[in-house]
């Protein structure tokens, strides 16, 4: 047995390695050593700490960041009405898809994982969530948009609400006491951990993000076109720390990687495209400023199909090019001009941002 003293004094302390070592070995996604400490180190999921710290570097805050050129342009009558329905269809629904998120992060995904640096990710995950929840209170009260319109947007805008209640009712399921040392049971986890990370924010997110940062390139709305920039920089890392989860929590646990299951999350994905498509074709009701609505259903196609082959499943839709090359340069932060007065180009913490021009292009799957 490996046994390591320490002599302090007239006392002495006899650690076992071996035990030590057990305990190590006991971390795991889920089933994991019980206990109430959070002790991140040694590190076995290593990829967690990392997202983590990216996470930190790419922090922000939604009124470092000016609206008054938007708001110049809400009032004026430049404004074609399309425009004004894609921002107000864009606060609508964000500002109730980033609380979703959230609330499925700290009340199923992080109650259910058990090692400590899953659970430390997860929270940061969560308090990003917050900020984007915030950045849209901050787009709501800059332009003086009713919030009981927005309020009624995400409830009476069936498009709205059914892509809404799509990811709800995969939550609630999860929202008590499971065995996850059932099959069933960690089958229904992983479907939670796919459909928020990649059906949710890694496809569902991407028809607006568009949308908005279409207007943006336009030189329109350029305080919530650079919050949705900063939004999608965070939802990488998002869509990186369920991939992880996913794919890790497959490999620990066998028995989840049924043909019938994977065909389930197939279903699971043609459904999210699905309600996407209806979802843009209410935000985009005429092809207007450059914008197609037929366009942004390929550009679902594209991204659901690079979710897809990220956690190991067939394509839906291989024959699918990227409609919008562009878009990887427009998320490009390293290539920002004239930002906000008085910051420095990068607006970060730490010293690397968190998206490249590679990992923007693979963000969108370019």
């Amino acid at each position: 047995m490996s046994t390591i003293t320490h002599k302090i004094g007239n006392k002495e302390f006899n650690l076992d390695e071996e035990k030590a070592e057990a305990a190590y070995e006991a971390k795991k996604i889920i089933n994991g050593r019980d206990t109430m400490t959070f002790n991140l180190l040694p590190l076995k999921y290593k990829w967690a700490y990392e997202i983590y710290k990216k996470m930190k570097a790419n922090h922000w805050e939604p009124e470092d960041i000016p609206m008054q050129r938007d708001v110049q342009q809400w009032k004026s009558g430049d404004l074609r009405d399309v425009e004004r329905w894609i921002i107000k269809m864009g606060i609508g629904y964000f500002s109730a898809a980033e609380g979703i998120v959230g609330d499925n992060i700290i009340h199923v995904v992080r109650e259910m994982v058990t090692a400590p640096e899953l659970k430390l990710v997860l929270g940061r995950h969560a308090h990003e969530e917050n900020i984007h929840a915030d950045s849209l209170l901050y787009m709501i009260s800059s332009l003086g948009i009713n919030p009981h319109e927005c309020e009624a947007m995400f409830e009476q805008i069936e498009t709205i609400r059914r892509k809404n209640e799509f990811v709800t009712e995969i939550s609630k399921s999860l929202r008590r006491d499971l065995d996850l040392t059932i099959t069933e049971n960690k089958q229904l986890l992983a479907k939670n951990i796919f459909v928020f990370g990649q059906c949710m924010e890694g496809t569902q997110f991407y028809g607006l993000f568009g949308m908005i940062l279409s207007l943006y390139r336009q030189n329109k709305f350029e305080g919530i076109g650079q919050m949705f920039r900063y939004t999608l920089r965070d939802e990488s890392n998002h869509i990186e720390v369920f991939r992880n989860l996913f794919k890790d929590l497959v490999e620990e646990n066998g028995d989840i990687w049924t043909s019938a299951f994977q065909a389930d999350l197939l279903e699971t994905m043609k459904e999210a495209v699905a309600l996407e498509k209806e979802f843009i074709s209410d935000c985009l009701p005429v092809n207007a400023v450059g914008l197609c609505a037929d366009d942004f259903h390929l550009y679902i196609d594209y991204i659901a199909d690079r979710r897809l082959e990220g956690v190991g499943l067939s394509t839906l839709n291989p024959e699918t090019k990227n409609p919008f090359p562009w878009l990887a340069e427009v998320i490009d932060l390293e290539k920002e001009q004239n930002f906000f007065e008085g910051k420095v180009t990068d607006y970060q913490k730490g010293s690397s941002l968190g998206i490249t021009e590679t990992s923007a292009e693979e963000l969108l799957g370019i």
